[in-house]
């Protein structure tokens, strides 16, 4: 098997059959193990590949993308707000309101146990490892928008998986333009924490107050 076809295999492998056996009813065992093989398997490459440059991973230089960050944050969150103000207003802000103490706990939480390990996997990882599988850039951003959604088919939920559609077109082209994991980290940070704190963190499996 030459480079090509093993990198287009683990891809499939990692990218799409492990989600869908996470979403099957299938037993815990078979779940849990898929995805223990599969974070050794990622955490080994990474290391022995060095797919992980943390020179690119902590460059923090806003001023290219201030200006596209910034249009696009107003439109996520103005338009999160407007659709929770129409359909859903007995649960704006309801955990800022009900449980203020868990909200700041979630935030921190989310931000580091959740958003770095994900951005890891499908900016770092995935740009670093399958840049030469395609030809075309496109064609690489492209794949990592449909798989990103992917991730959480688990939680079978459509607007979820609408929502994270939308923000891995974001994330897509923020780590495209930034090579960032830490601006691309703060814009996915900003986004969830946004959606939790206006009332939208049940259909993301936050806890939730009633």
């Amino acid at each position: 098997m030459n480079k090509r076809s093993f990198l287009s295999l683990e891809l499939a492998l990692l990218f799409f059959l492990i989600p869908v056996i996470l979403f099957l009813e299938v037993l815990p065992i078979i779940k849990i193990g898929s995805l223990l093989i599969a974070i050794t398997y990622v955490l080994v490459t990474s290391i022995k590949n060095k797919l992980i440059p943390l020179k690119l991973l902590l460059s923090f230089t806003l001023k290219k993308e201030k200006k596209t960050l910034l249009l696009s944050s107003i439109i996520v969150l103005s338009s999160s707000l407007i659709f929770m103000s129409l359909w859903h207003p007995e649960d704006l802000f309801i955990v800022v309101k009900k449980k203020p103490t868990l909200w700041v706990i979630i935030l921190f939480v989310y931000a580091f146990l959740s958003v770095l390990p994900q951005e890891l996997l499908y900016r770092s990882y995935f740009f670093n490892r399958y840049k030469d599988l395609f030809k075309n850039e496109k064609h690489l951003v492209i794949i990592n928008i449909i798989v990103f959604p992917l991730a959480h088919l688990f939680l079978k939920n459509w607007l979820v998986l609408l929502v994270t559609l939308i923000g891995g077109v974001f994330f897509a082209l923020t780590y495209k333009r930034s090579k960032s994991l830490l601006i691309t980290s703060l814009e996915h940070a900003i986004y969830g924490n946004w959606l939790f704190t206006i009332g939208m963190g049940e259909m993301l499996a936050f806890p939730m107050p009633h």
